[in-house]
């Protein structure tokens, strides 16, 4: 039993290190954003709407959360807001981030093979995970940010959307309660995991179908 708990504890702790070895490549062009138009908080709230990697991995947060249970449930999708928030601020500063369009891709890819697997490391694990790629993609739409209009609204915007998307997962994960919707939040868990994972291909490779 201690054999198999330290086994999957190294396995999480290697998943961090590759997370962090992943931020520091070097950054692409990020193909998950959607048009900006004049700055305002509908602008901002349909951001993340027509940005497929931004959507996939906030739906995966609250997928994961609810797999999680409370207090995870609850503290993943305000974990990821909250982060996200001071990395727009950053962004919009244009305060260098490196790995911010490989960061935002693999988001995807790690959240939902989590969800796939079902994982269920010690809490701070997935706090750290939620909060790096939320700094990553705030950042990703704080550059993004439109110098005219308002920002704060633009920002305000994007959060809001950031939580109802959460809201979206987590009301999908209520599934989890029953055996056969808990194999249908793993399989959602993979279909995102498959899209992330076409998104970096395309992103590190030049590739596109």
């Amino acid at each position: 039993m201690n054999a198999a708990h330290n086994a999957s504890r190294r396995d999480w702790h290697g998943l961090l290190m590759a997370l962090a070895l992943a931020a520091a490549g070097p950054a692409a062009a990020h193909a998950g954003h959607g048009t900006v138009g004049s700055g305002n908080f509908l602008d901002g709230f349909l951001h993340p709407m027509t940005g497929p990697d931004h959507l996939i991995a906030m739906v995966a947060v609250g997928l994961w959360g609810a797999q999680l249970g409370s207090p995870a449930v609850w503290l993943l999708p305000i974990i990821f807001p909250l982060v996200m928030a001071v990395g727009g601020f950053l962004g919009l500063l244009g305060v260098p981030m490196p790995g911010v369009d490989l960061g935002v891709v693999l988001s995807g890819l790690v959240l939902g093979l989590c969800v796939a697997f079902a994982a269920r490391p010690a809490l701070w694990i997935p706090a750290v995970i939620v909060g790096a790629f939320g700094l990553l993609h705030g950042h990703a739409h704080g550059t993004a940010m439109p110098m005219s209009g308002s920002p704060m609204a633009f920002g305000a915007g994007f959060v809001a959307a950031t939580g109802l998307l959460h809201l979206c997962g987590i009301v999908i994960g209520v599934l989890v309660r029953w055996p056969t919707g808990a194999q249908v939040v793993r399989a959602g868990g993979a279909v995102i995991a498959v899209v992330a994972a076409y998104s970096f291909i395309g992103l590190t490779t030049g590739w596109q179908a």
